[in-house]
């Protein structure tokens, strides 16, 4: 998690305020989040997991806003049945046959007495664009 928060802050430096909120993992977690970020200003969110994405949904609606019209909601995980929430969730997918792949050969090698050549892995996630992502709402 910290490599995604420095990733963020590295991208935001030059554009605007740091809104970056730490919470629970989970649908209320994201609720919470996502409620104080709106009341910050903010028009968009992305989430350390689906279920989070779910709870920034709801808080958008509870506040009377459209997603993706009035505010953007990524996931993260891709997992099941995700693609079939209202709206649509765009979300950022793991690939997890790879991580798992990687993972089990790293134990294998270890078992055997061979030293894995590294002890950190970097996989590309790929962006799944579905119905809650949109143009930032225009400015008045």
């Amino acid at each position: 998690m910290r490599r995604k928060i420095s990733g963020y802050r590295a991208a935001m430096q030059h554009v605007g305020p740091e809104l970056i909120e730490l919470t629970l993992f989970g649908e209320q977690g994201g609720h919470a989040a996502a409620s104080r970020l709106i009341d910050r200003g903010a028009t968009a969110v992305v989430c350390g997991s689906d279920m989070m994405a779910l709870g920034a949904i709801r808080a958008a609606e509870e506040r009377g806003m459209n997603v993706p019209h009035d505010f953007s909601v990524v996931g993260y995980d891709d997992s099941p049945l995700i693609a079939h929430t209202n709206p649509p969730l765009t979300t950022v997918r793991q690939p997890v046959r790879d991580i798992a792949t990687a993972a089990a050969r790293a134990l294998l090698d270890e078992i055997a007495g061979q030293p894995t050549p590294s002890s950190e892995y970097l996989f590309r996630p790929e962006l799944v664009v579905r119905g809650s992502t949109g143009a930032a709402p225009r400015e008045d």
